[in-house]
Order: C-alpha cells, then sequence, then structure tokens
C-alpha cells in the first residue's frame, strides 16, 4: 500500500465522518506526504523576511517613499512589526534578510546581510538587475535555506518588504500568466485612483519598452527585486529538501510563480496561508490551482499571512496524529 493510501485511510478512521475536517484533511495529507511519513512533525518553524529597495519607486508607484523599505527593517529588527507579534505569538523564529536595501545596518543577531546592491535600477529606463545578479541573488535565496535546514528547520515560510515591490510582482505576473496588466496592478500601499492610473500607464510603458523577454530569467532580471530574487531561489531550494513551505500574499506569490518556471513541482511542497486584497492575487492563485487557508482581508505582506495560518497547519498534523481512531475510541463506524 502505498503512503498516499495509507495517509487517506488514517485520515477516514478517526473519529468523525468522512471528510468532517475539510480542509484540514487535505492539508495533513498534504504534509505527510512532504514527510513521508504518517506522524509527521515541524521543526523549527522558521519565517525569513527578505527586504529590498525598487528602482521603480522613485516613479511613484507607491503611496511610502522607499526610506520606509529601511525604517521598517529597522522596526523588525526591534521587535515592533506585526509580524514579530505574530511570530512571537506562535513561536515562530524570525530572520531578516538584507537582500538589496539602500541604506547599511549594523550587526544584529537577527539580520543576515546579503545585500546584492543599494537596491535595483529603475526598470523604466533599464533592466532592474544584471543577469550576474539575477543569479547571484537566487543562489543566495537558496543558501539562506539551506542554512536553516542544517539548524534543524523542516517547516519555512517567507515573508518581504519593499517599497514599490508589488509594481515588480504584477509586471511579472503578467509576464508568466498572461492576464491582462490591469487585472494584475493594485493600490500596493494604499494608493489613490489617480496614483493608480499612473502606476498602471507606468507599468504599461515599461512593458511597452521589452517586448522580446522570453526565458524567466529574462523576466526575473528586467522586472524583479532582489527580494524576489532570492524568494524565489528559496522556494526552489525548500522544495529539493522536501521542506513544507509556507507562502505568503501578493509578492511572495509572485516569486513563487518565478521559481515554478524553474521546477513546476515546486508547488506540490506549498501550503498558500491566505489570500490578500491586493488586486491580483486571487487571479494568481487561481492561475496556480491554489486553495488559501484564510481570506482577512489583507495586504500587509512581511510573512504576516502565514503566522496566522500556522496553527491551522498545527491543527492538521495534530489530528492526524493524535485523534482517536473509531476502534481505539470504541466508536461504531457509519
Amino acid at each position: 500500500m502505498n503512503l498516499k493510501i495509507q495517509l487517506q485511510t488514517r485520515i477516514n478512521q478517526k473519529t468523525k465522518p468522512l471528510g468532517a475536517l475539510g480542509q484540514l484533511e487535505n492539508l495533513a495529507l498534504q504534509i505527510g506526504l512532504i514527510f513521508e511519513t504518517l506522524t509527521p512533525e515541524i521543526h523549527a518553524p522558521t519565517i525569513l523576511i527578505f527586504a529590498a529597495d525598487h528602482g521603480i519607486s522613485e516613479s511613484g508607484v507607491s503611496a511610502y517613499p522607499s526610506s520606509v523599505t529601511a525604517q521598517m527593517v529597522l522596526n523588525f529588527l526591534n521587535g515592533g512589526a506585526a509580524i514579530n507579534v505574530f511570530a512571537r505569538q506562535h513561536n515562530l523564529n524570525l530572520k531578516i534578510i538584507d537582500a538589496g536595501v539602500n541604506a547599511d545596518f549594523a550587526p544584529h543577531e537577527n539580520l543576515l546581510n546579503a545585500k546584492i546592491a543599494h537596491g535595483t535600477q529603475n526598470f523604466l529606463n533599464a533592466p532592474a538587475m544584471t543577469f550576474d545578479e539575477c543569479e547571484n541573488a537566487l543562489k543566495t535565496g537558496a543558501a539562506m535555506v539551506q542554512q536553516q535546514y542544517e539548524g534543524g528547520c523542516n517547516c519555512i515560510g517567507f515573508g518581504e518588504m519593499g517599497i514599490g515591490n508589488t509594481a515588480s510582482a504584477a509586471i511579472s505576473m503578467h509576464f508568466f500568466t498572461q492576464i491582462p496588466l490591469n487585472e494584475c496592478v493594485g493600490r500596493g500601499t494604499g494608493l489613490n485612483d489617480e496614483q493608480l492610473a499612473h502606476k498602471r500607464n507606468l507599468l504599461k510603458q515599461a512593458v511597452e519598452k521589452h517586448p522580446d523577454l522570453k526565458t524567466p530569467r529574462e523576466i526575473l532580471a528586467t522586472f524583479g527585486g532582489f527580494e524576489i530574487a532570492m524568494m524565489a531561489g528559496a522556494y526552489l531550494k525548500a522544495a529539493e529538501l522536501k521542506m513544507l513551505i509556507l507562502v505568503d500574499g501578493f509578492v511572495c506569490g509572485a516569486a513563487l510563480l518565478v521559481a515554478q518556471q524553474f521546477a513546476p513541482h515546486v508547488l506540490d511542497y506549498c501550503v498558500f496561508s491566505h489570500v490578500g486584497s491586493e488586486n491580483g492575487h486571487r487571479a494568481l492563485l487561481n492561475y496556480l490551482n491554489a486553495k488559501p487557508l484564510l481570506d482577512l482581508e489583507m495586504r500587509l505582506g512581511e510573512g504576516s499571512g502565514i503566522a496566522l495560518a500556522f496553527p491551522l497547519i498545527q491543527s492538521a498534523i495534530l489530528f492526524l496524529n493524535e485523534m482517536a481512531t473509531f476502534e481505539e475510541a470504541g466508536v461504531d463506524e457509519a
């Protein structure tokens, strides 16, 4: 009997009507298959937040100045952001990675310095990064995951911080999915209608300047951010290591879309924490055939959706491991 059948039989024998735990049953089955066991356990669950600045932000695609990226990194390090609160609540390890912030930080125990450059170029004028920078970012993201894995982590999620990064995510989504650009572009940090129209117009111009992009690396180097490229490499390494991967919001989903171009099977290892209110996120999840655990109308990023969904992950594992079967409980089956 193969593992999938064994797991499904184990789930069906629990003291409940068939399918009564709904999506939790699918989650338990998926986690058991990822860890290749009937009794999965999570060890050292960790969220890595990749932070970087974007040259496109100078063209007015965000309601906030690019200086906020560095300021929020300091907020993460000081424990004051939403993700810090939620990570503490659920005992999640949290590390911040400087992938390309336009500032330099003092050493900190929770900061990993992996800066490729002080932000990307403005892709209205030039490719966001060189091919060497893109390759470096992909490899660095993979190395960050390898480091966590060697430290005993088997469950990992990625968050992001980068003023302007919804612009990169939207335009990448458009290229990879062929979904119309306007359906991919959203308000990001809270743009008003006039600012949103400006953002859409700018991104339309950027698309028109690069009509001949074909490979995933070309698209990523042209429009991506260092944090998006690092997350793409991180997803690929985590899947290679057969880790449970927790996916956050729109920008993290766009990075996963990049990773999927290199290795479609990466999705087998992914649990999607939530669908956010950023325009394009639901369409992106539908494209990936992903079923998110939560719908809280969030658009914060940082890995916040992962932290909030984590108790559901734990519940799926606990019912699989600890809930009595009909035979054990002496309960008659249907």
